[in-house]
């Protein structure tokens, strides 16, 4: 990867419980690419990440608290997994909120693992279709998603995959789809 993503800022929103390699992976990516990536949390504090949700992974510095800024400051967002972390985010009216402002924007965002259960909360998978961790893929058809069994799916700008082995598809997935920039809205849920 050669500077595809020079000029471009993205988020990565996670808090305590985030499966590590999610972020970690990604980040390294895509500021390969060129990209400036913030870890964006629920305050400034560092976050406990974990390995496979059992063991403890390293604690990770956060450059913004997710109520101190706005999708406009961002080109794209990137929402890792693990069980705890979604779970949490999806609880906090001002994390749905930075995620409904990508999707209002036509903003690439890309989710793994578990991590589209905060899109579910958000209301912005309504009419679209993605891949998950199979535990919530239930809850995404009850959101109004089709739901597959893909390594990487890629929905007008949301970038899907299932687990951490998906990662390196996903990770190009998102440098492709990050570098397109913005794509049309779809009007559903919480974008209509």
């Amino acid at each position: 990867m050669a500077n595809e993503l020079e000029g471009r800022t993205v988020a990565i929103l996670a808090t305590n419980g985030v499966e590590q390699v999610e972020l970690t992976r990604p980040r390294e990516v895509l500021r390969e690419a060129g990209a400036r990536v913030d870890v964006v949390a629920l305050s400034t504090e560092p976050i406990q990440a974990m390995n496979a949700d059992i063991n403890k992974g390293d604690v990770i510095g956060v450059d913004q608290a997710v109520k101190d800024v706005s999708a406009a400051g961002y080109d794209a967002l990137v929402l890792p997994g693990g069980t705890v972390n979604p779970d949490t985010l999806r609880t906090d009216a001002n994390a749905v909120a930075f995620v409904q402002d990508f999707f209002r924007a036509g903003k690439p965002v890309g989710a793994i693992c578990h991590g589209p259960w905060t899109l579910v909360e958000a209301d912005v998978v309504r009419g679209r279709t993605l891949t998950s961790f199979p535990s919530i893929r239930t809850d995404l058809r009850n959101a109004g998603a089709t739901v597959v069994d893909e390594q990487v799916v890629c929905d007008e700008g949301l970038v899907t995959s299932r687990t951490p082995g998906d990662l390196e598809a996903f990770c190009a997935k998102l440098v492709e789809e990050f570098e397109e920039g913005r794509h049309p809205v779809r009007q559903a849920g919480a974008t209509a």
